[in-house]
């Protein structure tokens, strides 16, 4: 088998093992049950098994075989097989980054997919028994909730891959500067760059989380930034003096150097791709402004 029908294999069966209760998981391990019909490794009874399956993402497809009585036997091999490594689960992760992406055409999306695209060629290097967030183990489940009707094979691979990344706290801004309820309520894990499984030089490409409801203050850094919003709708601003915009998800965002931008979490949290272009080991520096009181309390939905 060549490498590229080995790495679909391992996606399929990757989605094929997608866990119960998942948003969105039932169709995502019916449409594997599909792929691995069309191989001739299950057969029409079983394929039927998971499209009744499909219909809710607790319903587990051993169940319904049994209750209907079909034979398992194929099932339970495809489900033997042993799970994909850690890299090649981060790099199934990155192909479903680069998939969500390529239809975007505004600026940064370029430069994001080919540090992507280059990545592929680096070993990985992944943390080991990475300590659990729990700001992520909070808030990421209901933006993947979010997230999954829209995009839920993005969403299975954020999840699938999570507990093996190194989610941290952006620690480069002065003590309170930046607000406490942000410095709780947030976490970054960096897929491509200097300290991230995949090594980049002066790029860096993860996932950023922020609780609901959470003023992340105006800020600048010599980074161009590129933001995919994978959840919404957020409250942003462009500058201290900038009028305030709703933006909803999938809406990408791009931030030129050293150009201020503040972001509000609405109901629901904020999670996004983001990619730092160039200039990725340079600090964020906050911006004052006198009106942070009061946009930490806005509901800006009814407003």
């Amino acid at each position: 088998m060549n490498e590229i029908l080995m790495q679909r294999e391992e996606r399929q069966l990757a989605l094929l093992n997608t866990p119960l209760g998942q948003p969105g998981s039932g169709r995502l391990r019916y449409g594997a049950a599909m792929y691995f019909h069309q191989q001739g490794r299950l057969d029409a009874r079983a394929l039927e098994a998971f499209r009744m399956a499909a219909a809710s993402d607790t319903d587990d497809v051993r169940s319904v075989m049994g209750a209907h009585g079909i034979d398992a036997t194929a099932l339970a091999a495809l489900l033997a097989a042993p799970d994909p490594a850690p890299g090649a689960q981060l790099f199934h992760l990155l192909d479903e980054i680069d998939r969500y992406l390529q239809p975007f055409t505004g600026p940064g999306i370029a430069e994001a997919r080919t540090g992507i695209a280059t990545a592929r060629a680096q070993s990985v290097n992944m943390a080991q028994d990475p300590p659990a967030n729990c700001v992520v183990g909070t808030h990421l489940p209901p933006a993947l909730a979010a997230l999954a009707p829209d995009c839920p094979a993005l969403a299975a691979d954020i999840s699938a891959t999570t507990p093996l990344l190194l989610w941290e706290t952006y620690a480069d801004y002065a003590p309170g500067a930046v607000g406490e309820d942000f410095e709780k309520g947030h976490a970054f894990t960096s897929l491509i760059g200097a300290n991230a499984p995949l090594y980049a030089e002066d790029f860096d490409l993860g996932l950023f989380l922020i609780a609901p409801d959470t003023l992340y203050r105006d800020h600048y850094h010599p980074a161009p930034e590129l933001y995919a919003p994978l959840t919404g709708p957020h409250l942003w601003r462009f500058g201290v003096d900038a009028p305030l915009r709703v933006k909803p998800a999938h809406e990408p965002v791009w931030n030129q150097p050293n150009a201020p931008h503040m972001t509000k979490s609405g109901p629901v949290p904020f999670l996004c791709i983001f990619c730092w272009a160039q200039n990725a080991n340079a600090p964020a520096h906050i911006l004052p402004a006198n009106d942070w009181d009061r946009l930490a309390t806005l509901d800006f939905l009814e407003a």
